[in-house]
């Protein structure tokens, strides 16, 4: 062993190397040719990159009259398109200065989708006489695309028998106290299937305490690099970078000023979270920030719920033909509830304003492992919080969630970040050349994600949801965020370690059996091992054989490995055995390098089929074991 040490190693750091570097060629290549066919298929939306054509796509949008619910929606959906680029441009950008532009126009873009939804909202709400429904006497109307579920409901009965209504066909529904059944008021329901509220809430609990803007760059990297996803790392880095260079630069300016003009409901949600760290990027060591949700250990799912209360627009009276109507100019006024001085009836007694109802279906796009959690918006704090909500009820078999708020507030479901830890057990098995299936069964759900080339497609084992993903092929990070998004997560950070009990092992170790497993896995089977969390954090235990074809790996074709810093070795116990040895396999050799003792046990063809294995395949098992990491995490 020690003769071939050199050789083994030189061996192995040339197959990396030369895997690495091919990759990194076929990344450029990849990105140079996508954004040639984007030039060359232009559907004439801006060019998100192109700051002057995204503020004059900006400003024409606003400007537009348009209050069509099938013309806007279409328009929204142009604009969230241009948000997940500028997302993806901020990912990778590197000059502040442009950083800050895209974070500027990301903002303005959210801000007005959610203004035209306002304008659309108006536009129904003005006609709602005209809409009246026969069976109930009020007006009710559910619009829906790929993107948002709208339902409204305009309260021109006011029948103080009203408790409330279910909208049967998206099953969202809402629950209204005497006092508001008999008001002037329309209620919206607004569930977008994007969340634009959580970013900001991760930029809210980040711990700074400087007033001068002048942050620990260090510390909040490691916050946001364990609390968000990657996407949401990058994007938030950028962000504060660019806060800190501009505010250098502006000789004692802490805050950039918002544009005139842009005034929306979202404003109040959003205003100043980006623009001005002191006073949004502030301590959360107590006060309002106390009951604020950790969003490292949860993880909103499934989008935002906007639950707004409204004034009745005035309605138009129809004489002599004519159609007269009260026009405001005030676009929709939020009707104030609950109210400081409580409700009148009849002119005699005053009450206090009870909790108002909702209830849920949950979306088909994700996974509760558990029962979900509610959590309400704090517009003040930027927060979410799950204080304030109360009567909380959950019907397993209908997948309906029902509960009570004090106000009427944004709200999302929420579901613990590593409720699927730690892994019960976990097999990478090949089916063919640059082909494998990695399955994990986790503490509360099972699932295989298929590997062809740089292709991945998630095989849930069980359960509902995830009908954005099934059968459906992707590289590995987009199938990591959308697994995240779904509610699946298999995927650790470095704050994993505080919420999940470990087999404590060496990175270093960790690592290099990853990258070497990724290089055989066209044809061995790897799989986990009992004696994992025996052999000491210094050493890996695992299963492996070679095996070739679909069929599962037969039980008595598995060999237990023991790896090390400095040397592999086969070992003589079996799964079945009654205690942990490190006893070498009988006439087994000693190799510096995993894929050489693998070798050792394996045919010609088998060690030919390992070499000839895709760089982009290599890459792609690589990435989904190191995001995964199943031998510190089972």
């Amino acid at each position: 062993d020690r003769e071939r040490r050199e050789e083994e190693l030189n061996e192995l750091r040339q197959l990396l190397e030369d895997n690495h570097t091919a990759v990194t060629k076929w990344k450029e290549v990849y990105m140079e040719k996508a954004m040639w066919e984007r030039y060359l298929h232009s559907d004439g939306s801006p060019d998100p990159a192109a700051q002057r054509d995204m503020n004059t796509y900006i400003t024409l949008w606003r400007d537009d009259p348009e209050v069509d619910i099938t013309s806007v929606l279409k328009q929204c959906k142009l604009a969230l398109k241009l948000v997940e680029d500028l997302e993806c441009l901020l990912r990778d950008v590197t000059d502040p200065q442009e950083g800050q532009k895209y974070q500027e126009v990301l903002i303005n873009l959210q801000e007005l989708i959610h203004s035209k939804h306002l304008l659309t909202t108006e536009e129904f709400l003005k006609r709602a006489s005209e809409n009246i429904d026969t069976e109930t006497g009020n007006m009710q109307t559910v619009v829906k695309d790929d993107n948002i579920t709208l339902c409204l409901w305009a309260n021109l009965k006011k029948d103080p028998r009203f408790k409330g209504l279910n909208f049967e066909e998206v099953s969202l529904g809402f629950q209204l106290p005497k006092q508001l059944a008999v008001s002037d008021i329309a209620v919206r329901i607004l569930h977008t299937h994007y969340d634009h509220l959580t970013l900001l809430a991760r930029m809210a609990q980040l711990n700074i305490h400087t007033p001068s803007c002048r942050f620990e760059e260090g510390k909040i990297k490691e916050y946001v690099l364990s609390s968000c996803s990657q996407l949401d790392a990058f994007i938030l880095i950028v962000c504060i970078c660019t806060l800190q260079s501009t505010v250098s630069s502006q000789s004692g300016k802490n805050c950039l000023q918002p544009a005139e003009g842009q005034e929306s409901q979202i404003q109040t949600q959003m205003e100043g979270d980006l623009a001005c760290p002191s006073a949004q990027l502030s301590a959360v060591d107590g006060g309002e920030y106390a009951q604020a949700v950790d969003l490292r250990q949860y993880t909103p799912l499934g989008g935002v719920f906007y639950y707004d209360v409204f004034y009745l627009p005035p309605q138009a009276h129809h004489v002599n033909g004519w159609e007269i109507r009260q026009l405001l100019n005030k676009g929709l006024q939020v009707f104030p509830y609950p109210t400081p001085e409580g409700f009148s009836l009849d002119d005699k007694e005053v009450v206090a304003c009870p909790p108002v109802g909702v209830s849920v279906m949950l979306p088909d796009s994700v996974v509760f492992l558990e029962t979900p959690q509610v959590a309400r918006w704090d517009a003040t704090g930027k927060q979410w919080k799950m204080d304030g909500i109360t009567d909380v009820s959950y019907d397993e078999e209908e997948a309906k969630v029902s509960f009570k708020m004090a106000s009427f507030q944004a709200f999302v479901l929420m579901q613990e970040t590593y409720a699927n830890f730690p892994f019960q057990s976990w097999e990478l098995r090949p089916l063919g050349q640059d082909s494998a299936v990695f399955k994990v069964n986790g503490a509360l759900f099972c699932l295989s994600i298929m590997i062809k080339g740089d292709q991945c497609m998630l095989q849930p084992e069980q359960g509902k949801g995830l009908s954005q993903l099934l059968g459906k092929w992707m590289s590995s990070q987009a199938l990591q965020k959308a697994m995240l998004n779904g509610g699946i997560n298999i995927f650790v950070n470095e704050y994993t370690e505080k919420y999940v009990s470990t087999c404590g092992k060496d990175p270093l170790t960790e690592h290099a059996a990853y990258e070497q497993m990724a290089l055989f896995a066209s044809a061995c089977a790897f799989s986990w091992s009992k004696w994992n969390t025996k052999c000491g954090a210094e050493h890996l235990v695992m299963q492996a054989c070679e095996h070739h074809g679909p069929a599962p790996v037969p039980k008595d074709s598995w060999s237990c490995y023991l790896l090390g810093a400095q040397r592999s070795q086969k070992l003589e116990i079996t799964e079945k055995s009654e205690a942990f040895s490190l006893d070498h396999y009988p006439d087994s050799e000693f190799h510096s390098t995993f894929i050489h003792m693998l070798q050792d046990n394996m045919s010609t063809a088998g060690i030919t089929r390992a070499r000839e294995s895709s760089y982009l395949f290599v890459d792609t098992v690589q990435s989904l074991l190191c995001a995964s990491r199943p031998l510190m995490y089972s």
